[in-house]
């Protein structure tokens, strides 16, 4: 793999290159980094350097990642809440807690391994890592997903996501009361440049985010709304609602330590629409609460 290289920013300065590296990308693992120091693929101004290495502002990085291991995708029969299927896609009801597709770290177990070993006809345009993945849902975010059994199916489908003719609606409890019944939030996201690891609302390199809520029902801290999304950033609910200060319950990144006793942000994928991509035929789909979801709901209606 070719040679990463980059400077430190005063962002930066004084910070360990493990942990300077393992946040500029995603895909990276501090642990993963630490090793590659340890095998002398960084160095810092032509020298290696050690992991505890105290980064300074102007410092030029160089990072030669190693070459990945070749990756196969075994199949795996975990039962699947399937709600509609036929030989262009299929519809499925993610549980919370399942990561949609592999990734370093989470190679089995996930929503693809499952489909893998339920079907074998997964379109293959976004790569051997991600069959048939038209769009995803966070791990601890329950609910419905599309997913394409054929190219033509993906293309199409992702064209309506595209022009925004998909219909995704979201069950949510977030911290605070909100006091108006309906809003939108339309506000850029991208990364966060102090945590990047974390999506934010910035006009520097966001891309456009745009979220409709109803107020469903109000307690004395919290509210359940539903929310409608009309784009699809990464986390985009769970930054919209933290950016108007109404944070999700649960939310390990974005919300607050003291909340509900909930694992994981409470967020759910209740309502999904498209047209058919072959018969272009609109189907619309529902999926109830899952029970910690109900049960929480129950919690507040008594207790708060």
């Amino acid at each position: 793999m070719d040679t990463i290289t980059f400077h430190i920013e005063d962002e930066y300065d004084g910070e360990r290159i493990d942990k300077v590296i393992a946040a500029l990308n995603d895909e990276w693992s501090r642990s993963q980094v630490q090793q590659w120091i340890k095998n002398g693929l960084v160095a810092v101004n032509g020298q290696t350097v050690k992991a505890n290495y105290k980064c300074e502002a102007g410092d030029s990085v160089a990072v030669s990642p190693p070459e990945p291991d070749p990756l196969h995708v075994e199949p795996e029969p975990i039962p699947l809440d399937i709600y509609y299927e036929d030989e262009d896609v299929l519809v499925v009801n993610k549980p919370r807690g399942m990561v949609v597709h592999p990734a370093p770290g989470h190679m089995r177990g996930t929503l693809v391994n499952a489909l893998l070993a339920h079907c074998r006809d997964l379109s293959g345009i976004n790569g051997v890592l991600r069959p048939g993945i038209v769009h995803r849902i966070d791990k601890d975010t329950s609910g419905l997903l599309m997913v394409a059994k054929n190219d033509a199916a993906h293309r199409s489908l992702v064209e309506q996501l595209v022009n925004k003719t998909v219909t995704r609606r979201y069950k949510a409890i977030v911290h605070g009361v909100i006091p108006h019944d309906y809003g939108t939030i339309d506000a850029p996201i991208g990364r966060d440049k102090r945590d990047r690891k974390k999506m934010a609302v910035t006009e520097e390199n966001g891309k456009e985010a745009v979220t409709h809520f109803r107020v469903l029902e109000r307690f004395r801290h919290y509210t359940y709304v539903e929310c409608q999304l009309e784009t699809g950033r990464t986390h985009q609910i769970r930054v919209h609602m933290k950016y108007i200060g109404y944070p999700l319950a649960g939310d390990p990144q974005y919300g607050p330590k003291k909340t509900l006793a909930i694992d994981g942000q409470a967020l759910h994928a209740g309502v999904l629409g498209f047209r058919h991509p072959r018969s272009g035929e609109y189907l619309e789909f529902e999926a109830p609460l899952p029970p910690e979801f109900a049960e929480l709901l129950d919690w507040l209606r008594k207790n708060d």
